[in-house]
């Protein structure tokens, strides 16, 4: 059951569940996608799982956009406040991820580790390939079509045909692809144009000393084999592992060896040495 936290001047609507280490889970276009991994028994049963809504998503307030990648990291350091939670392992997926690091470069004494399922930096080459597929997604939604939006955009970033991504997406999240649907003015009109503005150099990289996994799906597009790339290349203390038979929707697609991997890495990490 969601309840709400006023961080901010918004509202946001968060589920914590469980007990043991704090893990917030922060999502991009799909507002519940961290649901598949949240239910795996090597996360559910070891920590308390913080997930939410990002302001625009479901019920969570909406904003005029862009909303900045740096204003969402403020969002979930007040909604760490708001759970009295002062140090927490940070998760992220896709453009989640990013907001994951920009927490770690403004407040690092609130994260412990993160865990980075395929960070969406759009200043790395594979992106303007992405984006070349992704275009047309941009024009349907221009014209007023947004399931047509979302279904191109979906199918891009998995690198699935549309019949195919959306099945996986209703058997494992019943709902979701409706959903998107309806935050679709968000998704192109506020969450896009800010991860667009944002930049994360590998000096910023090398500023994050917190233990990271970064984790990325074998058959995924080359703009996240690029990010994980650079954040190999430049950040002190990340370590790097591939799942099987996955693509960008990887917690989606396979979220049993990410729960593990990602429980493994926590094993290795505690908040209490």
């Amino acid at each position: 059951m969601m309840k709400t936290a006023s961080v901010n001047g918004v509202e946001l609507e968060y589920e914590s569940v469980g007990t043991g280490e704090p893990v917030l889970l922060i999502s991009p276009v799909l507002a519940d996608g961290f649901v598949p991994l949240v239910a795996e028994r090597a996360l559910a049963d070891r920590c308390r799982l913080v997930v939410y809504h990002k302001r625009g998503w479901v019920g969570s307030t909406r904003t005029p956009g862009p909303v900045t990648v740096a204003e969402h990291a403020a969002d979930a350091s007040a909604l760490l406040d708001h759970l009295g939670i002062a140090r927490a392992h940070i998760a992220g997926h896709s453009s989640g991820a990013a907001v994951a690091l920009q927490l770690a470069i403004d407040h690092p004494e609130k994260v412990h580790s993160l865990v980075l399922l395929e960070p969406s930096l759009l200043t790395v080459p594979g992106a303007q390939a992405f984006f070349a597929k992704a275009g047309p997604a941009f024009d349907a939604f221009a014209a007023g079509d947004r399931e047509q939006a979302i279904a191109i955009f979906l199918a891009a970033a998995s690198g699935l045909p549309w019949d195919e991504c959306r099945a996986i997406l209703e058997a494992r999240m019943p709902g979701s692809v409706a959903q998107s649907i309806k935050d679709a003015d968000t998704f192109f009109g506020v969450e896009l144009p800010g991860l667009q503005q944002w930049t994360f150099t590998p000096e910023q990289a090398a500023q994050v000393r917190q233990p990271t996994l970064s984790i990325l799906g074998k058959q995924t597009e080359p703009l996240w084999v690029d990010v994980d790339a650079l954040l190999r290349s430049a950040m002190p203390n990340i370590v790097s592992t591939t799942i099987q038979d996955a693509g960008h929707l990887l917690h989606i697609q396979n979220p049993q060896p990410v729960a593990r991997a990602f429980s493994a890495f926590l094993d290795r990490n505690p908040i209490q040495a």
